[in-house]
């Protein structure tokens, strides 16, 4: 066996710059006890925590292969909800910051999310057009709802005890759902547009925003006799178990479709907003905040009061309020309501920044005033170029107006500089400043230890595209738009204001081309000068004369980017055609070309010391290269939304630092981790194949074509197939041998029979996984199983729940060839009576527990004069007093009927 080159890893050690991503919601959310001031919010993979009062991330949580869609905080506050671009929710708990339940439930992105009064329902709906009822507390879907043909855009739990949901699509109908039977018993088909948001208020008030410019305002009351008089003939509409009234329209000031309606805890006041800058704030009056309208309205008419009782209309129960403007188009808001009537209105925008206003609803002629704000945290624009410092402890970052300095230790930001757009950064020698190529072709120099300006010269007529620091580090040079490449030195000037010498650069020499330059590098050895032009050659000049010695050709597209190995022998090039050129630089010959990325190519740059280099391109993706053999090394996880804009190596090669459109930028660590090429190929091989499931994507189920789980197939759900297979086959071998010999797996799960090992095999899938594992097995197996729940249910009653999930599921699925088969028709009955027998001891057990609880409190609390768990309590005698006094107000209905 030859000797084998030896590569170390490069693992993600942190992200930066992002504040929050323009496409997932932002939500108050109460951590550690503290409400009104945390704000959840989703930056690009990964669950923020903001705490706008200090300004500071408290909370992050990475999910390093898909974007966040949507998030929704349950409404105990203990847990909070987040929904992928795959189709996949994970739950995750805000106190142990860990993963709690993981769902995998539509075949694209989650696009809404929400929770039902109690916590333990979660609709979720996707751009699939199906609705998904999921149970938390068992980590299993209830059941999936199709019948929109859009994407759905919202949804709603419409009644407290969640058995009515109604969601809203961009197929421009709003549709309502009973949970019991699993239809759609009513259909809105008011909007001539998309539907894109929907909200529930107080008093039964549906509203409904859709790229028109008003808000529909429906009322939404259980159906009665005397409704269904009403009705007439209608006869199905008699049957709903609601009835929906469209009372009106508020009309919209703001511009373009409406995005968002967010309401506050109590249902009391809605803020919606569209494509502007704009936040619009509406209130819902209660019955007798309406009539006092009404009078006064009335008053002005000079109409009697009498006469108009009831005349009370949606001009009277729903107040403007001021609306709230910010400096940029808005993308998402959230609202909560103070006991004091402060309302606090967390706005988030495209550009990277979030922002908290206060307005007081209960005074008059309130003005709305920002109280804090997330701005000087991270870019408001693209990052276009990222560097290394010298001392490998610093990162220049330059987007599209301003600079920014972080540290690589803490990654926070220590400087902000705006200077306009920034197409290129360079570290000057003794780290003290940085010079920056803008696209107006200025070449700036800032100090960044003061951070101010201290010259900003008018290096080029146009775009200044590139900048390369010397061998020597004595100067650097600028390549540009105006087709010229300028040589630059450092010199000492004095300063007339302070008195003092200030850094700042003296012309030397021009370089003249015939085309414009993208990209320029000098070689170590300080002998050539290349230039990439926009002809898609790269020209190489002699760097003391200044005279033509190569031309590379061979690409089809413009190189963007390109970079010389430290021993002068090798130049590499990334180009517009997805391919990677290695030249050798002494006569020009392609080494080799390589088809590196699925588009462009916009940044290469060698490993310090060695022929290794890194490519980044518009598919994302960050990729390592050996040079010497064209052998790709690793494929780092890369940015998910959009291109990767730069990249840069630290002097010590222990640093990699990647810019994307996403806002993010992405360090990455060398670690002692060798890399065997053959085994990541392998990996990424077998990644490439887990994508595909071998069953195919759909359930079929022969004699039930329509069936529709609530889970979504996964490779996940096959492996758990093939554990209860592998199981399965391990029990009979057990079972049919003499000298009873436990299987490694047996010995590994601690188990010494059949049945247990089958037990511990099913309890160790994921709950979101199990239905469609056991949708996978062949008939037989599924026999198997049923005949040995008896025992199981027998001997192990800590695990009730799950066996009868599974007799459940197995018996819904194969009613008919179970009916059929007669040999297990002893077995079942057998097993019918000891599961009702367990199922009833379990119930016992839970409602002695439980009134044996409530009378232990109520002794202590006579006792010692106190009232335990207060909070409950009143929120539990508030509900009680609503119920009953909405009980009253039905029986008074009645009685006038």
């Amino acid at each position: 066996m030859g000797i084998t080159k030896q590569y170390l890893a490069y693992k993600p050690s942190g992200a930066f710059n992002i504040i929050v991503s323009p496409r997932p919601n932002l939500s108050f959310v109460t951590y550690k006890g503290v409400q009104g001031r945390c704000i959840a919010t989703g930056g690009a993979e990964r669950l923020l925590i903001w705490d706008l009062r200090i300004g500071e991330k408290v909370l992050e949580i990475p999910n390093e292969k898909e974007e966040i869609t949507v998030l929704r905080p349950s409404p105990d506050n203990l847990h909070i909800s987040v929904g992928y671009a795959n189709g996949s929710v994970q739950i995750f708990d805000l106190g142990s910051e860990q993963s709690v339940s993981s769902f995998v439930v539509h075949k694209t992105a989650v696009s809404c999310l929400r929770y039902d009064s109690t916590g333990l329902k979660l609709l979720t709906g996707g751009l699939d057009t199906d609705l998904v009822v999921l149970d938390v507390v068992a980590e299993s879907g209830l059941c999936r709802l199709s019948g929109h043909r859009g994407p759905i855009t919202d949804a709603h739990f419409l009644d407290a005890s969640g058995q009515i949901v109604v969601s809203c699509s961009k197929d421009t109908q709003i549709k309502f759902w009973d949970l019991e039977t699993q239809n759609c018993f009513k259909t809105l088909v008011d909007h001539t547009t998309e539907v894109w948001a929907l909200g529930l208020f107080r008093d039964g008030f549906l509203v409904s925003g859709s790229s028109e410019t008003s808000l529909n305002v429906y009322r939404v009351t259980p159906n009665t006799k005397e409704d269904a008089k009403d009705l007439g003939s209608f006869e199905s509409e008699a049957m709903n178990p609601i009835v929906v009234k469209l009372l009106g329209i508020i009309p919209r000031t703001g511009k373009g479709r409406t995005i968002a309606l967010v309401s506050d805890q109590d249902g009391s006041i809605l803020a919606c907003h569209g494509t502007d800058n704009q936040i619009e704030l509406f209130y819902f009056c209660s019955r007798t905040e309406a009539l006092k309208r009404l009078t006064k309205r009335l008053k002005k008419l000079s109409v009697d009061l009498a006469e108009k009782k009831s005349d009370v209309s949606l001009f009277d129960e729903v107040k403007k309020l001021p609306s709230i403007k910010t400096q940029c188009k808005i993308r998402g808001i959230d609202i909560l309501l103070g006991t004091n009537g402060d309302l606090r209105v967390v706005v988030s925008s495209a550009n990277n920044f979030i922002k908290l206003f206060n307005l007081n609803v209960k005074e008059k002629n309130a003005e709305p005033a920002e109280i804090r704000s997330l701005t000087q945290i991270g870019h408001h624009s693209e990052v276009r170029s990222v560097s290394f410092s010298s001392d490998n402890l610093a990162i220049a970052s330059g987007s599209g107006d301003s600079l920014k300095i972080w540290n690589r230790e803490s990654l926070k930001c220590i400087r902000t500089i705006y200077c306009g757009a920034i197409l290129c950064t360079l570290f000057v020698p003794g780290d003290r400043h940085v010079l920056l190529g803008l696209r107006s072709g200025e070449l700036v120099i800032v100090n960044i230890v003061v951070g101010v300006i201290v010259e900003s010269i008018p290096a080029h007529e146009k775009e200044l595209w590139s900048i390369c620091a010397m061998p020597d580090m004595k100067g650097c040079i600028s390549a540009g738009g105006d087709k010229t490449v300028k040589f630059w030195s450092y010199e000492l000037i004095q300063d007339p204001e302070s008195k003092s010498q200030v850094l700042s650069l003296m012309h030397r020499n021009t370089l003249k081309l015939d085309e414009v330059i993208m990209c320029v590098k000098i070689s170590p050895n300080n002998k050539f000068i290349a230039c990439a032009l926009l002809d898609s050659t790269v020209k190489i000049f002699f760097r003391d004369t200044l005279k033509f010695y190569l031309s590379l050709y061979g690409h089809k597209l413009p190189v963007t980017s390109m970079d010389i190995s430290h021993d002068s022998s090798l130049i590499v090039t990334g180009s517009g055609d997805r391919n990677v050129k290695i030249w050798g630089l002494d006569f020009g010959d392609c080494h080799k070309s390589i088809f590196a990325h699925d588009d462009s190519v916009l940044a290469v740059q060698f490993i310090p010391e060695t022929h290794m280099f890194f490519s980044c391109g518009k598919d994302g993706k960050i990729k390592e290269w050996d040079a010497d053999n064209f052998e790709k090394i690793s494929t780092l996880p890369g940015h998910h939304i959009g291109e990767a804009n730069s990249l840069a190596i630290s002097p010590n090669s222990l640093f990699l630092v990647t810019a994307g459109n996403d806002k993010v930028i992405r360090l990455f660590e060398k670690t002692d981790e060798p890399i065997v090429l053959e085994d990541a190929h392998e990996e990424e091989r077998e990644e490439v194949e887990n994508r595909i499931l071998a069953t195919g994507d759909e359930s079929t189920i022969p004699g039930m074509p329509g069936l529709k789980l609530p889970s979504k197939k996964t490779v996940g759900a096959e492996k758990g197939a093939e554990s209860i297979l592998e199981s399965l086959e391990i029990g009979n071998q057990f079972d049919g041998s003499e000298d009873k010999e436990l299987h490694p797996l047996m010995r590994a799960f601690d188990v010494n029979n059949s049945s247990d090992f089958l037990l511990v095999t099913i309890s160790h899938i994921r709950p979101s996984d199990l239905e469609e594992s056991l949708l996978l097995l062949p008939f037989t197996s599924v026999c198997e199983i049923i005949r040995k729940i008896h025992s199981l249910a027998d001997k192990r009653r800590d695990q009730t729940e799950l066996i009868c999930k599974v007799v459940l599921f197995l018996f819904r699925i194969h009613q008919k060839p179970i009916m059929a088969n007669h040999v297990l028709y002893r077995d079942i009955k057998k097993m019918i009576k000891k599961l009702q027998e367990v199922v009833q001891e379990l119930r016992d057990m839970i409602g002695m527990n439980y009134y044996g609880l409530r009378m232990i409190q109520k002794q202590i609390e006579e006792r010692e004069g106190v009232e335990l768990f207060k909070e409950i309590t009143k929120k539990r005698q508030e509900k009680e007093r609503r119920r009953k006094i909405a009980m009253i107000r039905k029986r008074a209905r009645d009685l006038e009927a």
